[in-house]
């Protein structure tokens, strides 16, 4: 019987530094899936021994990958021990490994970036910038190095548990434990996605519908207001009793859809893009299909 391959804790630590550089080749089709693969070769050397398995472990991690990179590293892990597992003769597919990246990926993002980006960072630029105020240099030596500090130890010790982790699930395949990972993180990262489409994704279609004329004392007679800070202190005041600012009010074609089903047009087109990409259809032409379509909606009067 073969002696088992394992990822030793110095071929555990190059990843997790390689992957630092996550961003490094980022591209609008896959996007760090360059950086994914640079990573992860040490552990693809030491997993397996002919070119023809190294160049095959690489292709099937060249698919699309993206997430917030500091909270790559308990996904890092996972795979990690997939793969070890893999190349111990565990039967691990490929779209198990794809299923599981894909589907942690989504929930992770969502973490991270309120985590790192809105709350670590601003609390230490802060800290930094209090210092700095008074002429002390340790300023921004303190925001970069306490930053990095948490940076690192979150990326080293989360890549460990995604590690930890992943080879317990290998060890209940067998038991479909895998499988209800897999699902369970793909449900999540769904659900992560649907609540963002009212955030991230707007339409405004501006055909007016109907233009009405407002009666007297309905709107801000803005040349009856006194001049200087007395007229704008009054026109808020006017303008938060429920006032409208002119004396029209129009209606547009927008105006009716949300009233209707607010969000359903940011929905339908999030899920013709997702018709597209099973389709096989570049990102990359949906995002220029995308850049025409405004364009010319824009033109035309309607978008």
């Amino acid at each position: 019987m073969a002696e088992k391959i394992t990822l030793t804790k110095k071929d555990r630590l190059a990843v997790a530094w390689r992957s630092t550089f996550l961003q490094g080749s980022w591209n609008y089709e896959r996007m760090q899936n360059g950086g994914w693969c640079f990573a992860i070769i040490p552990a693809i050397r030491k997993l397996y021994s002919t070119k023809e398995e190294q160049a095959a472990a690489l292709k099937r991690h060249l698919e699309f990958y993206n997430t917030q990179p500091f909270v790559s590293a308990p996904v890092m892990g996972v795979t990690l021990a997939l793969e070890e597992e893999r190349a111990n003769g565990t039967p691990v597919d490929d779209a198990a490994i794809q299923g599981v990246k894909v589907g942690m990926m989504g929930p992770l993002a969502g973490v991270g970036d309120p985590v790192f980006w809105y709350t670590v960072r601003p609390i230490l630029g802060a800290l930094g910038a209090s210092l700095a105020m008074t002429g002390s240099i340790l300023g921004p030596i303190l925001f970069f190095v306490l930053f990095n500090v948490i940076r690192w130890a979150f990326i080293w010790y989360t890549q460990e548990f995604g590690y930890r982790a992943g080879s317990k699930i290998t060890d209940d395949l067998s038991g479909g434990l895998l499988q209800k990972v897999t699902k369970g993180a793909s449900i999540l990262g769904m659900f992560v996605l649907g609540s963002l489409i009212q955030r991230w994704v707007s339409i405004n279609f501006t055909p007016v519908v109907s233009t009405v004329q407002l009666s007297e004392g309905a709107y801000i007679d803005w040349a009856s207001l006194p001049a200087g800070g007395e007229g704008i202190k009054q026109a808020f005041m006017q303008y938060s009793a429920g006032m409208a600012l002119s004396p029209e009010k129009v209606t547009t074609l927008q105006n009716n859809l949300d009233s209707l089903i607010p969000g359903f047009m940011p929905l339908l087109l999030t899920l013709f893009c997702m018709w597209l990409l099973k389709k096989n259809v570049s990102p990359i032409v949906i995002i220029i299909g995308l850049f025409v379509v405004g364009i010319v909606g824009h033109l035309v009067g309607l978008l």
